[in-house]
């Protein structure tokens, strides 16, 4: 229970995604290090291990929403945060730079994403998630991990496989090992963060949602589907400016299937969901946006400025709909 009026429950929010955002850089910066010790290229980290931390406050939130009964704030901020990844980061990010993109990322994950996004409307067609559901879903998610962990081996060994000069292999073993114990500390504190923030936002955010009279789902998937995707956006920016194409596109679109997958069946696991209609429309809104962004990459591999300006849009647009009671 959150004391206090809508000011200080929004106030909760933002100190909420404050606590999301620091803790999730922590597991995502850690995170990183350590799966630069097998060798797996930017694009795979991207994909896996900086997609799934900077997810963490999507599990956060929709598994104690799943424990509170908010079945809806529980998937809104699935299916929200996965609209906003696309249209808002992914166009942000092409308004400031083309993004040009790798035929592997086009051909593999861009299929990856569109039967993610198909098999979540399938699931949530009759407005419920059962706990076999829920099952399926996170198999699915655990099959597409390991798979691509094993290409991104088998890239790296290829890569690798020349005779080494003297010197090159001891030297960053070294370092690794080194930064090991201290990086192990900071996934646990960042969880830690993470798991305490998503609960304070869970709370506010249903009880903001009914103090003024706005219905739980489009809180669940604007504000907190906004606030939960800070990370994601953080991260991509910050890869952008580095030069690390890979992880910046990798972290949204990986980010987009852990969450249909492994998020939506991870909390359906742990409570079996309920949601409103308005989901529905979610859905078709996700399904349309995945759509256009795959087509744009896959006839140009390129999301130019232009694209980029009507994906934002569009974003802003689903906003007002759903403040203004239109949509959701």
């Amino acid at each position: 229970m959150v004391q206090g009026g809508p000011i200080v429950q929004i106030g909760v929010i933002l100190l909420s995604i404050l606590g999301l955002w620091i803790g999730a850089r922590f597991l995502v910066d850690a995170a990183v290090r350590l799966a630069q010790t097998f060798g797996l290229s930017d694009l795979i980290i991207g994909l896996t291990i900086v997609a799934m931390g900077t997810s963490m406050p999507e599990l956060s939130v929709s598994v104690d929403a799943a424990l509170k009964g908010l079945g809806d704030i529980a998937v809104a901020n699935v299916l929200g945060s996965n609209v906003y990844n696309l249209a808002f980061i992914l166009g942000v990010i092409s308004l400031l730079t083309p993004i040009p993109v790798t035929e592997s990322l086009v051909r593999r994950d861009g299929i990856a994403l569109l039967t993610s996004t198909l098999v979540g409307g399938v699931v949530i067609f009759d407005l419920q998630i059962t706990r076999l559901e829920g099952v399926l879903l996170t198999g699915l998610f655990v099959a597409y991990t390991v798979y691509l962990l094993r290409v991104g081996q088998s890239e790296s060994t290829v890569t690798t496989d020349r005779p080494l000069g003297e010197g090159e292999v001891t030297s960053p073993v070294t370092e690794r090992v080194t930064v090991r114990g201290r990086d192990l500390g900071f996934l646990v504190g960042g969880l830690a963060l993470v798991l305490v923030s998503g609960d304070y936002m869970v709370v506010a955010a249903s009880e903001l949602a009914r103090g003024v009279g706005i219905s739980e789902w489009v809180i669940g998937g604007t504000i907190v589907a906004a606030g939960t995707s800070t990370p994601e956006f953080a991260v991509s920016l910050v890869a952008i400016q580095r030069g690390s194409l890979g992880v910046s596109v990798g972290n949204v679109v990986g980010s987009n299937i852990y969450n249909i997958t492994g998020i939506l069946g991870v909390a359906a696991v742990v409570r079996p969901l309920v949601v409103s209609g308005p989901a529905l429309e979610t859905v078709v809104w996700l399904a349309v946006i995945s759509l256009l962004i795959v087509a744009a990459l896959w006839t140009e591999r390129v999301l130019s400025r232009l694209e980029g300006a009507v994906f934002t849009t569009s974003e802003i647009v689903r906003w007002i709909l759903g403040i203004l009671g239109v949509l959701g």
